[in-house]
């Protein structure tokens, strides 16, 4: 079957978008330290201290990366040891680091301590709520390296809605056309997945999961999920407690 791309047309620039399904790689339930770390972001009482949480964020931000690396470009170089010289393989081109700030801060730090001469990029997006407690996704601010022909790996924890992942995506071409897009969340719904998956048909983006949960609140978070991912790590925000629920 042959896929055609079409045409369409964002702020202003067009983009050809091919009819692929996006890859989808899920890292949890693999009985790996991954495993553990999922249950302990999860678990309220261990969430009650914000350091144990922001560590387990970075830690599986590291095995994110590590499972990522796997993926990116390689080439041998001659390395000299004390002894002689070593064939190596070595990245070609470093990654650039995407977040959504500012829950995604934590794991953003994992992944930068593994790929740490990678350029970094971040994204100001939130919900914004209206008086009747629905929301929209704001997006406010970017600041990014030019990204043409970069692999980009872009990270937010969760993936409930699937629209500030979306969100952020589309913000990226606002700085070029990037090779590759990895798209990296720790816990996501299904019906993120469904919806990212359909809102973004190319064939050089891969979505790396922690874990993928069957329920979605009301209010568009993730059940069993882990609640909001940024307040429990950086503190509550006002308007958090009234729409969680």
């Amino acid at each position: 079957m042959n896929h055609l791309p079409y045409v369409y047309k964002a702020k202003g620039v067009y983009r050809i978008i091919n009819l692929f399904k996006m890859k989808i790689k899920v890292l949890g339930n693999n009985n790996s330290i991954m495993d553990q770390y999922l249950a302990e972001v999860r678990d309220v009482n261990i969430q009650k201290d914000p350091l144990r949480f922001r560590e387990n964020m970075y830690r599986i931000g590291e095995l994110f990366a590590y499972e990522i690396s796997k993926e990116l470009e390689y080439s041998v170089t001659e390395v000299t040891t004390p002894l002689g010289v070593a064939k190596v393989p070595m990245l070609t081109r470093q990654p650039v680091l995407a977040t959504i700030l500012r829950a995604g801060l934590a794991m953003h730090n994992g992944l930068l301590k593994i790929l740490d001469r990678a350029e970094n990029c971040f994204i100001s997006a939130y919900r914004k709520y209206s008086e009747t407690g629905g929301f929209e996704i704001e997006f406010e601010y970017m600041a990014s390296p030019l990204l043409d022909d970069k692999v980009v790996i872009l990270s937010d924890p969760m993936l409930a809605s699937g629209r500030s992942m979306e969100i952020g995506y589309e913000a990226l071409f606002s700085k070029g056309t990037p090779s590759h897009v990895h798209l990296v969340s720790i816990i996501s719904s299904k019906q993120g997945v469904d919806y990212i998956s359909g809102a973004i048909k190319a064939d050089n983006v891969t979505l790396w999961l922690g874990a993928i949960d069957e329920g979605m609140t009301p209010k568009s978070f993730i059940s069993p999920g882990l609640g909001d991912a940024g307040d429990l790590a950086y503190g509550e925000k006002v308007d958090s407690k009234m729409n969680q629920k």
